[in-house]
């Protein structure tokens, strides 16, 4: 059964604040951690909500007055059968492109990064298509820097992602002719703002060299976002599910849920395979104290068919609980961090076996 905490009641009722300490303390223990976030991690970041009065859809619906789409239908990849849907998309998407790249990473995503230096973090999952991890130092699945050589069956370099991108990345865009990625450049989005689609540099110079050689012409694919709708299979479907296997193999010890309300089905089923493997390894363990080891974080509460699977329910910003963690881990286990500098000066066999242990 989900055990709900307030975590402003942290303040005042010592049973929630000991609960939360004991979440805290778990957390520092735990070796392999998996983090599953989702939009509410980025809501204090400045990125703008959607559906609200101000929020991107409304601006777009200043530019398309007759067009009829409720939010969920802009990240629909049936909004691709017709023109000026797309064109609303492209607009959309221009826009939060532009207020994404404003925004600031916030505390829970340098909480993540904390954890990962603190080599605690098994892997972060999401299903933001912001890229703030990567702004941390989290290697995405989208990032250039994660893509293979070319040798060997995957895409990407699936044991140095520390953050699998679920739904794609708004930096990116792709051909829909012959998959060539690129960054999203200024030029792009100026098209895109305007309610079109960049033709794709890689199919235009295939298409020149094609016609400098008098052979057949070839279609010229246009560019779209890199990030994955609704119903649409995604590119790097194939690696993320070997990465969620190899993650499950390695037997995580502890799951955090942030910022989501657990609807969409794909990432229900990640939550429950990590939480089954987690709570059978904890079965097998002859401790009686309630599980810290499944922890949701969202304002709103989780479902009644998560109470078998969720631990406790932190009810409250992913920020404010961040912070509270660190602040707690600090004053439980400051051996944790504390640092190690090699002295300066000497010779170099010196500098480099001497090292004394200072506070940061």
């Amino acid at each position: 059964m989900t055990v709900t905490l307030a975590l402003d009641a942290g303040n005042t009722d010592p049973h929630v604040r000991r609960a939360l300490s004991d979440i805290s303390l778990s957390i520092a223990k735990a070796k392999k951690i998996v983090v599953v976030t989702g939009a509410g991690i980025s809501c204090s970041c400045g990125i703008p909500d959607f559906r609200s009065s101000d929020g991107l859809y409304a601006l777009v619906k200043e530019k398309y007055p007759a067009v009829v789409l409720k939010g969920r239908d802009l990240f629909d990849a049936s909004l691709f059968r017709d023109a000026t849907s797309t064109a609303v998309f492209y607009t959309f998407i221009s826009q939060l492109k532009r207020s994404i790249d404003a925004a600031e990473p916030g505390s829970t995503h340098h909480f993540i990064k904390t954890l990962d230096t603190k080599k605690k973090l098994l892997r972060s999952y999401t299903q933001n298509i912001d890229g703030l991890e990567a702004r941390v130092g989290l290697l995405g699945t989208a990032c250039e820097e994660a893509k293979s050589n070319g040798k060997g069956k995957t895409k990407i370099r699936t044991r140095e992602v520390r953050n699998v991108q679920l739904h794609g990345d708004i930096h990116r865009v792709r051909c829909v002719a012959c998959s060539a990625e690129y960054p999203c450049s200024e030029e792009y989005l100026t098209v895109f703002e305007n309610g079109g689609a960049p033709e794709c540099p890689e199919c235009l110079s295939r298409a020149e060299a094609r016609v400098a050689r008098s052979a057949r012409a070839i279609r010229i694919g246009n560019l779209r976002p890199g990030i994955v709708l609704y119903d649409e299979a995604h590119p790097l479907g194939e690696d993320i599910g070997a990465i969620h296997s190899a993650d499950l193999n390695r037997k995580p010890d502890m799951l955090v849920v942030m910022g989501t309300s657990l609807k969409v089905h794909g990432l229900k089923k990640l939550v429950r395979d990590f939480a089954k493997v987690i709570h059978t390894s904890r079965a097998a363990s002859s401790s009686s104290k309630k599980p810290c080891q499944v922890i949701f974080v969202n304002k709103t509460p989780p479902g009644s068919e998560w109470s078998d699977v969720i631990d406790y329910h932190v009810a409250g910003e992913t920020d404010k609980w961040a912070e509270r963690v660190i602040e707690d881990w600090k004053k439980m286990r400051p051996a944790d961090w504390e640092i190690q500098q090699t002295l300066d000066g000497g010779d170099a066999e010196t500098s480099l076996t001497s090292f004394k242990v200072v506070k940061s």
